[in-house]
């Protein structure tokens, strides 16, 4: 379970009113996201897609817990980028050190999707977790 860095601006988000789905790539796990549930896991922001995928059990590596601390939580927003809060200072300096950085990375920590859209988002080969722990 994640908490908050102190030592950063916090991102500014808004929250979805109404479902909407996340398919995670390349497996192509659809998923429905209730904001009723949300959040699911509370690691990163509340709706995250890390808070997301968690709950939902997808491998998603995250060192950090979630508090913009590492770039383990790296994500490629394929679809639907344009409903996601902006990135802050802090989050572009992790990514700068993810491995395979687009134009279309996110930290999944981060990227909270507001729900006017679905959102198709891939977890990079590097990053996929299939360990799974009971």
């Amino acid at each position: 379970m994640g908490g908050a860095n102190p030592y950063i601006e916090q991102a500014e988000y808004t929250p979805a009113t109404k479902k909407y789905k996340i398919t995670f790539m390349p497996d192509e796990i659809a998923v429905e996201v209730d904001p009723k549930k949300v959040p699911y896991d509370r690691t990163g922001l509340p709706g995250s897609i890390l808070d997301i995928a968690l709950g939902f059990k997808i491998g998603l590596d995250h060192a950090c817990g979630g508090v913009v601390a590492c770039s383990t939580c790296h994500v490629i927003v394929r679809e639907g980028l344009e409903t996601c809060n902006e990135s802050t200072e802090a989050e572009d300096d992790m990514l700068d050190n993810a491995p395979g950085l687009t134009p279309y990375s996110r930290l999944g920590c981060q990227c909270v999707p507001d729900g006017t859209s679905d959102v198709v988002v891939e977890i990079p080969e590097w990053n996929r977790n299939y360990v799974k722990e009971h």
